[in-house]
């Protein structure tokens, strides 16, 4: 059972807000998931990051789990020679 996201209201300054979103569009995140990411890599930093704490989904867009393995989109061109 996945655990409910905890929702905060974050006042920024504008400019930082915008440096934000730029750094988060360069590594195909959200702004959000940008903000939880630096959190997560200070808390490592500091030695404080919670064991149970969940993994991040890495940067891009979420596989469609619909399609078989190797269809989407996203997926590496197949070698031929494997």
């Amino acid at each position: 059972m996945a655990s409910e996201r905890k929702k905060i209201l974050l006042r920024l300054d504008p400019a930082v807000h915008d440096a934000l979103a730029r750094w988060a569009s360069d590594e195909l995140r959200s702004t959000n998931a940008q903000i939880e990411f630096l959190l997560r890599r200070s808390l490592g930093d500091a030695g404080r990051l919670p064991r149970e704490a969940g993994r991040m989904r890495g940067p891009g867009r979420p596989r469609n789990n619909d399609e078989p393995d190797g269809a989407g989109a996203d997926a590496e061109p197949s070698d031929p020679e494997q």
